[in-house]
């Protein structure tokens, strides 16, 4: 049987080991649960045919597939669950993390981030005429303290978290960031029938960067999960499907995993609620979208649980 032929067979859920290939980001973390079992048997029935369509429309009988939502919110475990699905059905998948690709290691992005809010901030206080001396004095204390993002009364410190949050909205998950040309350029590599492709790997330190060369010969999806998989500077993404979370979802899975020391700094809510506000601007392209309930939803069903909420 072709591929083709076994997506459109009937099928039947198969017990999900507990150790499964996952994505490839040197040192990730990955737990399984029956929540993202579940998600993901909701979910395949109709990326199969979605993924049978696809395939038959490419000359080398290959697709894309990005799994993309916010931080926490499953992404890696039901990519994986995923994966071993089409697996098991004999279409060969391979998980491919989007987070390998930013322009710098964690720390050194969390420093960047800062550093554009901060820098912007100022610009802005600069150029409304409120900076003052003794303004940049207290910014320094709150810098020292990281306070300069929590809620603030002061005019000037409204004006200043205004601008700075401005200018982070332009840095993140932007060219700025994270290189979104290379990811293209696999994928582009991929779809034409490429058999070895060489893919990033990115440590948490500046000398972990090295490049594995990857045997493609015998896979037909390519699964992407990356926050930034469904984003308008990414190309080639045949299916993507949002993992829908509200913000305050998306922190209670971040306290959960204890993925960030400062999981509860006002700055850390920020990048969190403007990676929402983009995660929102792109929802229109998604072909599925699986509510964190893991339900089903069209387009127009999660504009109204987002205004909801």
């Amino acid at each position: 049987m072709t591929a083709i032929e076994r997506l459109q067979a009937p099928w039947t859920p198969a017990g999900v080991p507990e150790d499964i290939p996952h994505g490839d980001m040197p040192g990730d973390s990955i737990r399984i649960g029956e929540e993202h079992i579940r998600k993901a048997a909701v979910l395949f029935p109709p990326l199969k045919d979605l993924l049978a369509a696809a395939l038959a429309e490419n000359p080398h009988r290959r697709a894309v597939v990005s799994v993309c939502g916010g931080s926490g919110v499953g992404k890696s475990e039901i990519a994986s669950v995923l994966a071993f699905h089409l697996n098991a059905l004999g279409v060969g998948a391979y998980i491919l993390s989007g987070d390998n690709y930013p322009r710098r290691i964690p720390r050194d992005n969390d420093l960047e981030r800062q550093r554009v809010y901060r820098t912007g901030g100022l610009r802005g206080l600069l150029d409304s005429g409120l900076y003052t001396d003794e303004m940049g004095g207290k910014l320094r204390e709150m810098w020292a303290a990281e306070t300069d993002a929590d809620p603030a009364e002061e005019p000037w410190l409204r004006a200043y978290q205004k601008a700075g949050r401005l200018a982070l909205t332009a840095y993140l998950g932007t060219p700025l960031e994270t290189d979104f040309d290379e990811v293209s350029g696999i994928i582009a590599r991929f779809k034409t029938g490429a058999q070895t492709i060489p893919l990033k790997r990115m440590g948490r330190e500046t000398d972990a960067l090295w490049y594995d060369t990857v045997d493609f010969s015998g896979v037909s999806v390519l699964i992407i999960e990356w926050t930034h998989g469904n984003s308008d500077f990414l190309t080639g993404v045949d299916i993507p499907v949002l993992l829908n979370s509200t913000p305050a979802e998306t922190l209670a899975h971040r306290r959960a995993r204890s993925r960030d020391g400062k999981i509860d700094s006002a700055f850390t809510a920020m990048v969190l609620d403007i990676e929402q506000k983009k995660l929102e601007s792109q929802a229109h392209r998604a072909r599925l979208i699986i509510s964190k309930q893991g339900e089903l939803l069209t387009y127009a069903e999660y504009r109204r649980l987002m205004a909801e909420n």
